[in-house]
């Protein structure tokens, strides 16, 4: 039975990736989140859609080193891990972090120095072994700097940087590492913008998507794979004309 990690279980492209995983093979899942209640509605759903995959749900603490390595060691326990997604994340508001440099800070915690940590630990593992998927979720935000969310997109930009070299160190072996760029995507991270008229991807299509990349070892997955032209252009436009666009 393969065993999949989901390291911010709690995350709606997280659950969605997961049912479409156990719906194909029953699985070993391990749901990793910071409130191990509210990983059980999660756990209960995946029974229920996969009566003979064995889910656990494994509470930890995702701001230190300590802590991020117990809870891959937790991981690692209940058996070698084939394949790994990296899910949480915090879409922070702009003002808040021009307003307090905490803010600022915990923002560059949560969606930049955490996933790395949580990578890095999962990565010395599939060396270890040899083999085995990992992907983590970034975001179009991360390739290029724009005034409206430039602490959260600095942070993807570092998941972006990092991965890079990890891709480059596992070049050569079974090991497949995957970075996951979604566009704005329908969940609850994002209500603000739903709320706002804005468009947004559903969020069953982007687990399609994930899903579907990590099956194929893919190194770069945009979603909707559109946001790939548009994030071409947004990175390729002069600075001279980029200026002028409120985005």
């Amino acid at each position: 039975m393969k065993h999949l990690v989901l390291i911010g279980a709690g995350s709606a492209m997280a659950q969605h990736c997961a049912r479409l995983w156990v719906a194909r093979e029953p699985m070993r899942v391990t749901l990793v989140g910071r409130d191990a209640r509210r990983l059980q509605p999660v756990a209960d759903d995946l029974r229920v859609r996969s009566p003979a995959s064995d889910v656990a749900v494994l509470a930890a603490d995702f701001e230190t080193s300590h802590g991020v390595d117990a809870a891959v060691a937790a991981c690692v326990a209940r058996g070698p891990i084939d394949r790994a997604l990296v899910a949480h994340g915090w879409l922070v508001e702009q003002p808040a972090c021009e307003q307090d440099t905490q803010v600022c800070a915990e923002a560059l915690s949560v969606n930049a120095v955490s996933p790395v940590l949580f990578a890095e630990a999962l990565a010395r593992h599939m060396a270890q072994r040899g083999e085995g998927t990992l992907a983590v979720i970034g975001s179009v935000a991360g390739d290029r700097g724009r005034q409206s969310n430039y602490v959260y997109g600095a942070a993807k930009a570092l998941v972006d940087r990092y991965l890079q070299g990890l891709q480059h160190r596992f070049a050569d072996t079974a090991v497949r590492v995957v970075l996951i760029k979604p566009g704005p995507t329908d969940t609850p991270m994002t209500s603000a913008f739903k709320a706002q008229g804005r468009r947004l991807a559903p969020v069953e299509q982007v687990a399609a998507d994930i899903v579907r990349g990590m099956d194929r070892g893919q190194r770069v997955v945009y979603t909707p794979g559109v946001w790939r032209l548009i994030m071409w252009v947004i990175r390729h436009l002069p600075f001279v004309v980029f200026r002028r666009l409120k985005i």
